[in-house]
This record gives C-alpha cells, sequence and structure tokens, in this order.
C-alpha cells in the first residue's frame, strides 16, 4: 500500500512587515541624527579677493522685548506705547541694524486680536525676525 504524502507547501514570505520594520528604522534615524554639524560640510577656503568683496558684519543686535498686558496694551522698558510710538520705534531699531529680532511676551489673560494686531504692526515696520513667548502657565 502506498501512502500519499501531502506535497510540502512552503510559507509564503511576506515582505510587508519587512518594509514597515525598514519605515520605522529609517523614521527613528532621521529624528536622532543630527544635521546641525557644519563641520562636516567641506567649505571652500576664502580667498582674498572674496574677502574684500564681502558686506561688513554687522554685530548682533539685542532683541526688542513688547510685552502684552491684559488689557492689550503693548509696553517696552516699562513704557507703553501706543501703535504710532511702536512702529516708529521698531523702524529706528531696524534702520540701524535689520536684523534685529522682536520677542513678543503676551500675558496669559491678553486678548488674541491685541497679539495680531500686535504681530501684524511689527511685519509691517520690516521686521524678519519676530517670536513670540508665553511665559505664565495656563490657568
Amino acid at each position: 500500500m502506498k501512502l500519499a504524502r501531502p506535497g510540502h507547501h512552503r510559507a509564503a514570505i511576506s515582505l510587508v512587515p519587512m518594509i514597515d520594520v525598514l519605515m520605522i528604522m529609517l523614521i527613528f534615524f532621521m529624528v536622532t541624527s543630527s544635521y546641525l554639524e557644519l563641520k562636516m560640510v567641506p567649505l571652500a577656503e576664502p580667498s582674498d579677493a572674496t574677502i574684500t568683496t564681502t558686506p561688513r558684519q554687522v554685530p548682533p543686535a539685542a532683541p526688542i522685548l513688547v510685552r502684552i498686558a491684559a488689557d492689550g496694551v503693548t509696553r517696552i522698558n516699562g513704557q507703553e506705547l501706543d501703535g504710532a510710538a511702536l512702529r516708529a520705534l521698531l523702524a529706528q531699531r531696524l534702520a540701524v541694524n535689520p536684523a534685529t529680532p522682536v520677542i513678543v511676551l503676551p500675558s496669559g489673560q491678553a486678548r488674541t486680536q491685541s497679539l495680531v494686531s500686535l504681530l501684524d504692526l511689527a511685519t509691517g515696520a520690516g521686521v524678519a525676525r519676530i517670536r513670540v513667548l508665553r511665559l505664565e502657565a495656563r490657568p
């Protein structure tokens, strides 16, 4: 009597889990790698011609700290400023150094419209570097 053996079925190897693992590894390495090491990028040494044609280096300016109170009043160094005075002050400081940063410190109770109006006024005055910081914890 001859017994029939069942055929050997090979298990199908699925590539989907391997692709998933590779994608997770790719994301992990992208997130953990640092692209801020500029020393690893080879740069050409400056020649005498490029040194004479480069613009004058402007020293970094101190940031302008603008505080927005709960009632929407803007203050710089404790001095209350309206929109026109603030625009004039920003234009004056930007004329000296166009890269002057502006840091906006809104109160936790300040209205969003006050912040948006200040950001609009600052960008209208020519501010290119602006940052909003919230120092108070939410109630």
